[in-house]
């Protein structure tokens, strides 16, 4: 009852552990899978210090929200407050791979560095990424209710909604497609427990994991042979991460070129873990802004300073778990279980028995939600800015795909280096990759200006619009978005006075168009009034 006070554990707290766990289990098999396969990073390094610390990080959200919420219930007389959910933000962790971390590599690598170099650097900017977010976080706390006024909400979720389309929905739709009898399974699972409401004995997300590991067994996709089962084997063990202050002020050079991911997504970070809030609020649990944000900053920082490239979040889903009932054990439960986990090395092991084909239904589903709530949580009147919001990061998400593409079939390489050759055989098929590859600079601050531009026009505020396609302008002429040129095997950021010069241009127009509409209007509401 909820006047018996609160309890630090109940039966519903293992049904929320349950979910909350397994979306902690899942975030946890990206970084293992994307830090070996995608960035190439050695065992050493993920198991003795990236996971570790993003264990720990874990463990200090989830007892900080857990305390707060035992704290809150105490002295409310109340039993039935639900503590915040926590953990890893899937968004940032794919932003921060594919964004920073992998372009960091490819350029090193690019410029004849041998691997380990490029793998110390590509990390390096990780933790600087990692730790610029936590910071706009912790210090946004006491700045959030101005963002919120100053920020068009269909600019911050659209461009987000790009991201999540492209390196997190559209990534994993085509990796089910690839294996249709398990990811197909799994998906329709997703979709009747999250999107149609029912009701089974253990949560839906559960139950897609369990089905997809059956399948994955049968259709040969779990294969546990001896020599790798050694290898993850051998990682098990107590791994407590130093700090990694070093590193950190060894990366501070690689602040300001990836300001342009790191800026947005902490904004990102900031607003959505105050919606969240404000979904808790709706749900019966009510909890202070300022500590709350404030939490969530420190675990991200913590994971930098530990070594993790990978900030945590505020969840979604709180009127969910609350509705399980699950209350305050479930969140100390998860950073215990999660913490463990990543200290003792065990993911490697688990990752062997549970195959990332097992659960990328749930990360469809986080990107789909993400996608879906910048339409839903924005004016309908907006909806043409939240389409263009998505374009640059679909772009930058195809600029990927095409690069890769080029490697695979031998571009790249000493013998054969991308360079404007590749352009024009692209462009006669129609593929205008130097538009791409515009977009996929500085993605997330253009996908921002031109959302908030549209939103500005749609209501007539056209000085509005003229100051946002001004701010395009400058951040192109200095090269903070998409100037770019080529490396040996990619396209990276040119920074540089004038290096945008052609899109700053652009953008001045775009500028004096608004203004003239802005004169215009004005000149039309003299003569009415007249």
């Amino acid at each position: 009852m909820a006047s018996s006070g609160p309890r630090w554990l109940v039966a519903g707290d293992i049904d929320g552990l349950m979910g909350l766990g397994l979306d902690n289990l899942i975030q946890i098999l990206l970084i293992l899978g994307l830090c070996r396969g995608v960035l190439g990073f050695p065992d050493a390094l993920i198991f003795q210090v990236i996971l570790p610390a993003a264990g720990l990080s874990l463990v200090v959200g989830n007892g900080a929200y857990a305390w707060q919420a035992f704290r809150l219930a105490q002295r409310e007389g109340r039993g039935d407050r639900t503590a915040l959910p926590y953990g890893i933000n899937t968004v940032s962790l794919f932003a921060y791979v594919f964004l920073v971390m992998l372009p960091v590599k490819l350029a090193a690598l690019g410029q004849g560095l041998p691997e380990a170099e490029a793998v110390r650097l590509s990390w390096q900017a990780g933790l600087m990424a990692c730790l610029g977010s936590g910071l706009i976080e912790a210090g946004g706390a006491w700045l959030v209710g101005g963002l919120r006024r100053w920020l068009p909400r269909a600019a911050l979720l659209s461009t987000l909604a790009g991201i999540a389309l492209g390196y997190i929905a559209l990534g994993f739709l085509l990796r089910t497609y690839a294996q249709p009898v398990v990811g197909l399974a799994v998906l329709a699972v997703i979709l009747v427990t999250y999107y149609g409401q029912l009701r089974l004995p253990l949560p839906g997300g559960l139950i897609a994991v369990l089905l997809g590991i059956v399948l994955a067994a049968a259709t040969g996709l779990v294969s546990i042979d001896a020599l790798t089962w050694q290898t993850n084997a051998a990682q098990v063990g107590l791994h407590l991460p130093p700090l990694q202050l070093a590193a950190l002020w060894q990366a501070r050079g690689q602040l300001w070129p990836w300001l342009g991911v790191i800026v947005p997504m902490g904004l990102f970070n900031l607003l959505g873990s105050l919606q969240n809030l404000e979904s808790a609020e709706a749900a019966g649990d009510r909890y202070p802004v300022k500590s709350s944000l404030l939490i969530n900053g420190v675990g991200t920082i913590v994971a930098a300073a530990l070594g993790s490239c990978f900030p945590t979040t505020i969840y979604i889903g709180h009127p969910g778990w609350k509705g399980m009932g699950a209350r305050i054990g479930y969140s100390w439960l998860n950073g215990v279980v999660m913490g463990l986990g990543c200290l003792f090395g065990v993911f490697g092991l688990v990752g062997q028995l549970v195959p990332i084909e097992a659960g990328m239904a749930i990360v469809l589903y986080i990107g789909l939600v993400i996608a879906a709530q910048s339409f839903q949580a924005t004016p309908a009147a907006h909806a043409p800015a939240v389409v263009l919001g998505l374009l640059p990061g679909l772009a930058g998400w195809g600029a990927l795909l095409l690069k890769a593409g080029l490697r695979a079939g031998g571009a790249g390489s000493a013998a054969e280096p991308f360079g404007p050759a590749l352009l024009v055989p692209l462009q006669q098929a129609d593929v205008w990759a130097a538009g791409a590859f515009a977009l996929e600079q500085g993605q997330i601050v253009a996908a921002m200006l031109l959302a908030a531009m549209v939103v500005y026009v749609i209501e007539q505020r056209f000085v509005a619009a003229a100051i946002a396609a001004g701010l395009a302008a400058l951040a192109s002429w200095f090269g903070l978005i998409h100037a770019w040129r080529f490396t040996a095997a990619d396209t990276v950021l040119q920074m540089g006075w004038g290096t945008g010069a052609r899109w700053a241009l652009g953008y001045l127009l775009m500028a004096l168009v608004f203004s003239a509409a802005a004169l215009a209007r004005q000149r039309a509401a003299a003569a009415t009034d007249c």
